[in-house]
């Protein structure tokens, strides 16, 4: 199957609100050349990324909208469009062998429509662009419900945001500390021919100048490093792990920050790892066999404790809860086509009843870290003044740190060109065994999903 084709059959699935690119383009990638596979997937995830800047284009140049039916063709189209504004293959080749993708669409008028199209963009985009580049949704790329929602919400950092997601993702490693220094990985990296920069923040981050497949790495096969981005290597020390104490790391798939609990604190006398889907456990029992760890891996829903809470108190909750992942757009682009201003409401209301009813499990004296890769405060320091003034056992433990912006509760970091991901963080510690005053409810803030 043609790159072009594949990426734009994935992206025609996402924009029919049936799948997300990692569902989509994997079975798609499956009919694709193994030579072509970098190429399908730059395509499907580039044009994902400026979705909103090359519909815009589209639009102008069709003399009338496509067709639900038609968009197939749609997502080809801006494939199209796309290697003309955003890649360096020639454009003659880039509208040539969008239109031969068209083959298989089965419309004979379709082949003739994307030429035409494709020409005409090749002639006229930058003064169409300069015209609709007035409009902000346009020229900075994402929706306008997320646009005017980040405006609002950071007045000062609105137009970074945007720009960071846009920018290609950076490659951060985590140092696997037991079984060596961040220095000496660095030393192992340029050996190796890998240019590579200590991370401003992690003390075990690296960040790779270039992506690469991983089982180039040294040591990787072997466990001595792993990729996750700095800001969420930032999570698992907040915990003040120490030996013997009982863990567990909610929503923990696919495994980063389980493996990152115990390679700071191996000495645990166990760590649970709680995710709601089975197969997503997969992954996380893949990462721990790479790096020679174990944990206790459970299949359930985080709020059903009579599913996999065994009354056993904890000492230690990281909960990665559930979010709108509008701080990592920049890896997955699809967010912006994907993700709904009413979503916002349901999942602060998924994220305050996972608190209220993981807190349950943890001892008085223990320590909750909360943790989104979301940069909207809905769902990170509301969620969390929230649970305060629901929880009289609660009481926020103030993050000492040189990252991040300072919130009513907590610390957001936003995401940074070339640097670390959107993310927040904000820990607790329960004081008393007093429990929830008042149950958290739908009408708090929208309705549950799951």
């Amino acid at each position: 199957m043609s790159p072009r084709l594949a990426a734009a059959n994935a992206l025609a699935t996402v924009m029919a609100g049936k799948a997300s690119l990692g569902t989509s383009l994997p079975a798609q990638m499956q009919h694709v050349s193994e030579r072509d596979q970098a190429l399908t997937q730059e395509l499907a995830f580039g044009t994902a990324r400026w979705f909103q800047r090359l519909d815009g284009l589209a639009n102008a140049l069709l003399e009338k909208p496509l067709k639900a039916a038609d968009r197939d063709l749609h997502a080809l189209l801006l494939v199209g469009l796309y290697q003309l504004l955003f890649t360096r293959i020639p454009a003659h080749a880039a509208i040539d062998e969008t239109v031969n993708a068209a083959k298989a669409l089965k419309k004979p008028w379709a082949k003739g429509l994307l030429n035409a199209v494709l020409r005409r963009a090749q002639r006229e985009s930058e003064a169409l662009l300069d015209g609709l580049e007035r409009d902000p949704t346009i020229r900075l790329a994402h929706p306008r419900w997320l646009q005017k929602q980040l405006k609002a919400d950071w007045p000062q950092h609105w137009e970074a945001i945007c720009a960071a997601n846009n920018q290609h993702p950076p490659m951060t490693l985590r140092v696997n500390a037991l079984q060596g220094t961040r220095e000496d990985y660095l030393t192992s990296l340029l050996e190796s021919g890998f240019a590579a920069t200590a991370s401003e923040f992690s003390p075990v981050g690296v960040s790779l100048e270039q992506s690469c497949d991983v089982y180039r790495l040294p040591a990787f096969d072997k466990g001595g490093v792993s990729v996750q981005d700095e800001a969420a290597q930032l999570a698992t020390p907040l915990l003040e792990l120490q030996s013997g104490q009982r863990v567990l790391d909610a929503c923990c798939a696919p495994g980063g920050k389980t493996c990152h609990i115990l390679e700071l604190q191996p000495a645990l006398q166990e760590l649970v790892a709680l995710d709601l889907e089975p197969r997503r456990l997969q992954r996380v029992r893949e990462n721990l066999q790479r790096l020679g760890l174990s944990a206790t891996l459970k299949a359930a829903d985080g709020r059903d404790l009579d599913a996999w809470w065994d009354g056993q108190p904890f000492q230690r909750i990281l909960l990665d809860a559930p979010c709108s992942a509008t701080g990592v757009i920049r890896r997955h682009p699809d967010i912006k086509l994907t993700r709904q201003a009413e979503d916002i409401a349901a999942l602060a209301t998924l994220q305050g009843e996972l608190l209220d009813r993981l807190w349950q499990t943890l001892e008085v004296g223990g320590i909750l870290v909360y943790a989104t890769c979301s940069v909207l405060p809905e769902e990170n320091t509301e969620v969390i003044d929230d649970f305060l003034q629901r929880q009289p056992g609660a009481r926020e433990l103030s993050i000492v740190a040189d990252y991040g912006l300072p919130q009513p509760h907590g610390r957001q970091l936003l995401p940074q060109e070339n640097g670390h991901d959107g993310f927040y963080l904000a820990k607790l510690m329960k004081v008393s065994a007093s429990h929830t005053a008042r149950s958290y409810t739908p009408e708090d803030k929208g309705t549950a999903v799951t």
